[in-house]
């Protein structure tokens, strides 16, 4: 009977801190973004993740398209906009002010770990070893400077990029070289109620720069950045800009950020779109979307008996288990397989 009650406890704890890991997005408005959120979900089963995806939603997104995700098996966590301060917003890309919401996602602490996606991502390949890496840093891709939307920058301008830092030096007129700066359409990060406070107050102090929320994390999470390879967040515009760095049959998440690059609005009429490799991937990814075999289906969950049955030992035994590992209630989630 121990031996067996061994097993099963084990496997309870296990289960159960496997469930204190998950993927997450963010959706807002009711535009068409929440395709791209049931493509995620739908691709997260496809490479046989062992963990959950949830959706931080804003009140302004719609009831139907809620129904949409739980049909997928999301967990939606309702969430209320952040804002930067009043009257400063002139600097940022009015269309990513409202990122600033995704800021609420380290306020779920029922995990004690998540790896944030973009609505517009696509996973490839099974990242969960990424939940594995040490805890106390911030893990994402780095970003790079050579599009169009970075031509305020000063690296823009003199064709500086953290991606061949060797082909443009930085020249020593310009001040110190920049730190190393990170995508946020992907990032590992720990929930944290006390980071979640310094976030909140710290958007109320810092003037809102061109690429919003980005520009923001990037300032609060300097010192624990470590960066991560671009096979985890391949931001289209490498693939012409920076080929040399990339090898598509290793990539695992894909980002489908440049503009028309969205599978779900695809024509291949905006610049660079007509590229194979992009016709290539917008395939995948619309491959995975129609594949209903994809679609999510509730799997049953066997009920442990009741205290005062034939097992009331066992049970016992393993509510002392998860007592012991400080996991004070079980909660049946979807999984993303």
């Amino acid at each position: 009977m121990a031996n067996k009650t061994n097993t099963i406890s084990t496997t309870l704890v296990k289960a159960a801190s496997l469930q204190s890991r998950a993927y997450v997005t963010f959706l807002a408005g009711n535009g068409d973004y929440w395709k791209g959120v049931v493509g995620l979900a739908k691709g997260l089963r496809k490479v046989k993740s062992a963990y959950p995806l949830v959706v931080a939603v804003l009140p302004d997104v719609p009831d139907d398209h809620r129904q949409k995700l739980l049909s997928q098996g999301c967990i939606i966590r309702d969430i209320q906009p952040v804002y930067p301060p009043e009257n400063q917003t002139q600097f940022a890309m009015a269309y990513y002010v409202i990122n600033y919401s995704k800021l609420r996602i380290w306020e779920f602490v029922e995990y004690s770990k998540m790896i944030y996606l973009d609505g517009d991502i696509q996973v490839f390949g099974n990242i969960d070893h990424l939940f594995d890496m040490p805890n106390g840093y911030f893990y994402a891709v780095k970003d790079c400077f050579c599009e169009k939307t970075w031509s305020d920058s000063p690296q823009y301008k003199i064709g500086y990029c953290q991606q061949c830092p060797n082909k443009v030096q930085w020249p020593a007129n310009l001040g110190p070289k920049p730190p190393l700066y990170f995508n946020a359409g992907m990032f590992v990060y720990e929930p944290n109620l006390s980071t979640y406070d310094d976030l909140l107050s710290s958007v109320q102090t810092t003037p809102p720069t061109s690429f919003a929320e980005q520009d923001f994390l990037n300032i609060f999470f300097r010192d624990i950045y470590r960066p991560i390879p671009s096979d985890y967040n391949l931001v289209l515009a490498m693939l012409w800009r920076h080929p040399e760095n990339i090898k598509l049959e290793n990539v695992k998440v894909v980002h489908y950020c440049a503009a028309g690059s969205k599978p779900w609005r695809y024509t291949g009429e905006e610049e660079n779109m007509d590229r194979r490799d992009i016709k290539k991937l917008v395939k995948m990814w619309r491959d995975i979307y129609d594949d209903k075999s994809l679609d999510f289906k509730p799997t049953p969950v066997r009920a442990l008996p009741y205290p005062g049955t034939a097992d009331d030992e066992s049970v016992a035994e393993i509510l002392a288990a998860l007592s012991k590992a400080r996991i004070k209630k079980l909660v049946s989630a979807p999984r993303a397989a």
